[in-house]
């Protein structure tokens, strides 16, 4: 071994760099690699997130926000289910499985909106509750915001809403009220802040713009690839604000 091998020499290396670094940022070291002034500007952009650029697309009223979202979603090989009440939802979600030739079976977790919807108006459906298995078709499950800047789900997983109904099944239905779209994602998040609160957030949120797809394979797009080949979004739009 080389004296240059030698472990201390490459640790006395390692610190020499890494100890340029810190004065470069005004960095202490022995403050658990913080300084307070650093740690006082994290803090601070925790506890007010500073906004980003708005596009100016989404500088909209709300019913302009959701057409924009419609559109954007449709644009994504997505289809857009409306209705007019959450008593419509059922059949709306009914109606679609038809016109695709799709099954009546579907399956969603313990959200409280989806558990109060009127299924019995709907004796077609065979309603399954909790997460999805192999043998599940078609999903269901409930975004807490849409993003219309690029017509994406914000989709929380928990217990409410198992995030094996959102990749797992060939077909997955969402359902999202209008008075949760909002126009960019900076918006969508601060949904989530308030449904969760100060520092918390769902195990994971899946951010969906449409059903799965690539173009890895040969500059080509596939519908499918690694989830749902197809994806149904029911907006309900006469919701209280």
């Amino acid at each position: 071994m080389s004296p240059i091998d030698k472990p201390a020499d490459r640790d006395g290396a390692r610190e020499a760099i890494l100890g340029k670094v810190r004065a470069s940022l005004g960095v202490d070291a022995t403050v658990d690699g913080q300084s307070g002034a650093r740690a006082a500007v994290v803090e601070g952009r925790l506890e007010n997130p500073v906004r980003h650029l708005t596009p100016e697309r989404v500088l909209k009223p709300r019913a302009d926000l959701e057409a924009l979202f419609a559109s954007t979603l449709a644009a994504q090989f997505a289809t857009v289910l409306p209705a007019a009440q959450f008593s419509d939802v059922p059949g709306a979600i009914a109606t679609y499985l038809r016109q695709t030739s799709l099954g009546p079976r579907i399956a969603f977790g313990a959200d409280p909106l989806l558990e109060a919807l009127p299924w019995n108006l709907e004796p077609g459906l065979a309603v399954e509750r909790g997460a999805a298995t192999a043998g599940t078709e078609i999903g269901v499950s409930r975004a807490v915001a849409g993003a219309a800047e690029t017509g994406t789900l914000f989709l929380a997983s928990g217990p409410d809403n198992p995030v094996t109904l959102t990749f797992m099944p060939s077909t997955h239905i969402v359902v999202i009220t209008s008075n949760d779209i909002v126009g960019p994602y900076e918006d969508g998040f601060q949904i989530v802040r308030k449904l969760y609160g100060p520092g918390l957030m769902p195990r994971t949120l899946n951010l969906v713009s449409g059903p799965s797809r690539t173009a890895d394979i040969g500059g080509k797009i596939v519908i499918g690839a690694h989830g749902p080949q197809r994806l149904a979004v029911v907006i309900v739009r006469n919701t209280a604000d």
